[in-house]
This record gives structure tokens, C-alpha cells and sequence, in this order.
């Protein structure tokens, strides 16, 4: 995968920025949160629409961490559940499950205790 600079849209930096400002955690770690967060979810992202490429950028392993191995074999994994070609599939992915991730945590998140409910319901859901 050749993607090692992330370019997020503009809507996606201000969630970010909201979701900060709120919970005092860093984009990294709650885009680390969204995409685990997309992940979980049954339906396949939408990468459609996800083109506006105007806000912030990473460096991919900022926002994966040690952890960028995992989150590549994890949406490899998805993306093989759901027969989508690989590699080709896999940045369009890796982008719409960070966008439909973001998403999600600015939905389901107001304050630092919603990151602990997500957590025991993501708990609660694999026993």
C-alpha cells in the first residue's frame, strides 16, 4: 500500500478537532478509535463522496502507531470478507473506514466517559 501520506477532508478535520476539544485525546488515537469503530460495523464504508482531500495530513504511522501492521491486516481482512480486489482495494478502504470512523465517534461521542462506554459495549459484544 503507497499510503503513507493521509490527506483527510475538511468535515473529517473539524470532527477531529471537535472530538479533541471534547475528550482531550489526540487525533491519532481517535482515529485509531474510528476505524475499529467502522470495522465493527456490518455494513461495508461508503468510499464515495470521501474525495475532498482539503484538511489536515498524516503520516499514516502516526496515525496507526505500532499498531499499522494489525489495522492493514484487519481491513485486508474486510476487505476479503466482502471480495473486493487487493491490493487495489485496500487505500480506498483504509480511507473510508477512517472517514466512516470519525463519523461514528463524533455521533457517539460527547465526552472522555462515552470512549469508556464504547469500550465495555466492544467488551460486552465478544463475549
Amino acid at each position: 500500500m503507497k499510503l503513507n501520506r493521509i490527506r483527510v477532508s475538511v468535515e473529517t478535520d473539524k470532527r477531529l478537532r471537535h472530538l479533541k476539544a471534547r475528550t482531550g485525546l489526540t487525533p491519532n488515537l481517535l482515529c485509531r478509535l474510528g476505524i475499529c469503530l467502522s470495522l465493527a460495523e456490518r455494513t461495508p464504508p461508503d468510499p464515495i463522496g470521501h474525495l475532498d482531500t482539503d484538511g489536515r495530513e498524516f503520516n499514516r504511522y502516526t496515525l496507526t502507531g505500532p499498531w499499522d501492521s494489525l489495522f492493514l491486516a484487519l481491513i485486508r481482512q474486510d476487505c476479503y470478507e466482502r471480495d473486493l480486489p487487493l491490493p487495489e482495494s485496500l487505500e480506498e478502504q483504509f480511507l473510508a473506514h477512517l472517514y466512516r470512523g470519525v463519523l461514528l465517534l463524533s455521533m457517539r461521542v460527547k465526552g472522555l466517559e462515552d470512549i469508556e462506554h464504547l469500550i465495555f459495549e466492544a467488551v460486552d459484544a465478544r463475549r
